[in-house]
């Protein structure tokens, strides 16, 4: 039994220093509409083969689901440049030669439309939870997240525009250190990152990782010894620190 099932949940609120985050789907959750406008983008500006614009959303997914897979395994980071480029390719049939593209306009428009269709703050709980675990001066919080089609550059505008930036005392992403959870390396430089950022240290056991990733976020926590919380993928909400 792992120790997010063992440990009291009326202790998690008190019992801890420093509370460690996973973003997507643990904080926020992706805009509809953002993927839909993606979608369409890629179907009108890389499609040769005039593919439906259902197969072009769905090989975004492949390529998502695909890439995740291999940084869990790997423990690195493919890039978002790379993964768009996958699209392409796949879009094409894998006869795109990739030579008239311009990158950094390409993930420029990208940038744009996550923007311009916010995601979302997970649930009406969220915000309260990261109130409150700030009231406490004692009290650090962080992001730990792996990334995709969207760069931690970017991330940190969005948490800015949702007004969640104000509640975390670091963010790192996967993207902008090389490598991607479950890594070991990635959970020591969160531990690195939370002695340089309090004035006081905190022992391994007053730290928690929350996360809706069993393997990335709970198992890779659970091996570095970090207390753990899985929320949202199971029956669990992240107000269940609060309890």
């Amino acid at each position: 039994m792992g120790q997010h099932q063992i440990i009291k949940l009326e202790k998690y609120m008190n019992q801890y220093q420093h509370y460690s985050f996973d973003l997507w789907l643990t904080l926020i959750k992706s805009n509809p509409l953002f993927k839909q406008e993606r979608t369409r983008f890629f179907y009108t500006h890389f499609n040769p083969l005039q593919k439906p614009e259902a197969e072009v959303g769905r090989i975004f997914r492949k390529v998502d689901l695909m890439c995740n897979a291999i940084n869990e395994k790997t423990g690195g980071n493919i890039d978002a440049e790379e993964m768009y480029l996958m699209v392409i390719n796949e879009i094409s049939d894998f006869s795109h030669s990739f030579d008239n593209i311009d990158l950094p306009a390409l993930y420029q428009e990208m940038e744009s439309l996550v923007l311009r269709y916010l995601p979302v703050v997970y649930c009406s709980q969220t915000m309260k939870v990261l109130q409150q675990l700030k009231q406490n001066p004692d009290t650090t919080v962080s992001l730990l997240s792996n990334t995709a089609f969207i760069k931690g550059s970017t991330l940190r505008k969005v948490l800015q525009q949702l007004e969640l930036s104000p509640y975390l005392d670091f963010q790192l992403y996967s993207d902008e250190v090389g490598m991607s959870k479950p890594n070991a390396a990635l959970f020591r430089l969160m531990l690195d990152t939370v002695a340089a950022n309090r004035q006081q240290p905190a022992a391994l056991a007053d730290i928690i990782h929350i996360g809706d990733n069993k393997r990335a976020d709970i198992l890779g926590a659970d091996a570095m010894g970090i207390a753990t919380l899985l929320i949202n993928s199971n029956h669990q909400c992240i107000s269940t620190l609060l309890n």
